[in-house]
């Protein structure tokens, strides 16, 4: 976590910073490296609105932006001061009120039984190790609140090399797949076998696995994936699940 926080602190807000206020000015929430509308994934419950909701790894905060503008009271938590000093500024000159939480994830600073709904998109759910942030989220939730995230897929993460783009060949074993790892920072993905059974153990009923397509043709490519390559086979996907125990 300590390497992570160093990355988003010093490399990765000088690069998501200045994309905070399209993200906020969306009259939609599209989600992801393909921008996916809200109506093709339902990140959202349809009962979001009078939610308490708290962000995972809110970085610039603009998912819980959209909360807020649907009705949901949401908090955001990231551990990037410059990221929340960002959302921060957002707020303000968009006039939508939430509180900011310095904290981390994996050791959330909220009482037990607290939220209706966790969600995080490329935060908590990328950065964090999963067997410490899911347990938290599991904790905070009221039983039967909704759990909601979107990662990069473990096909993705098998077709990647080292800092290069995925290609079409298995570059690495799923069994033991966990993390990848660079100099400067720290990615997890779990196989989907070991990711239902850790959301099992947490209480957790899987209602909905949704692997992103990504249009044809898309608006760009990334250095990690290209958009031919994500519109044959996911390079993220969504996860839906509710504490039931």
């Amino acid at each position: 976590m300590a390497r992570n926080r160093r990355y988003w602190e010093e490399e990765a807000a000088a690069i998501h910073g200045p994309l905070a206020r399209a993200h906020w000015s969306r009259p939609e929430p599209r989600w992801g490296l393909w921008g996916t509308p809200e109506s093709q994934v339902g990140m959202f419950p349809g009962d979001v609105a009078g939610m308490d909701a708290i962000e995972l790894g809110c970085g610039t905060a603009y998912v819980s932006s959209w909360l807020a503008r649907a009705g949901a009271r949401p908090v955001g938590v990231d551990v990037s001061a410059s990221q929340l000093a960002t959302a921060g500024a957002m707020r303000e000159e968009f006039g939508i009120g939430f509180p900011l939480v310095l904290g981390d994830a994996e050791r959330l600073p909220c009482d037990d039984d607290t939220f209706d709904l966790a969600i995080s998109e490329y935060g908590a759910s990328l950065w964090c190790d999963p067997y410490r942030w899911i347990p938290e989220a599991a904790r905070v939730l009221r039983p039967g609140g909704r759990l909601v995230f979107l990662r990069r897929s473990p096909l993705f993460a098998l077709c990647v090399p080292p800092g290069g783009e995925a290609s079409t060949a298995l570059l690495r074993p799923q069994f033991g797949l966990r993390r990848l790892e660079s100099e400067a920072s720290m990615e997890f993905t779990l196989p989907h076998g070991e990711m239902l059974r850790l959301l099992r153990s947490q209480g957790f009923t899987v209602e909905d696995l949704i692997e992103i397509q990504a249009p044809g043709p898309a608006a760009r490519d990334y250095p990690e994936v290209s958009a031919a390559w994500a519109h044959q086979w996911p390079s993220e996907e969504v996860w839906k699940a509710r504490l039931t125990g």
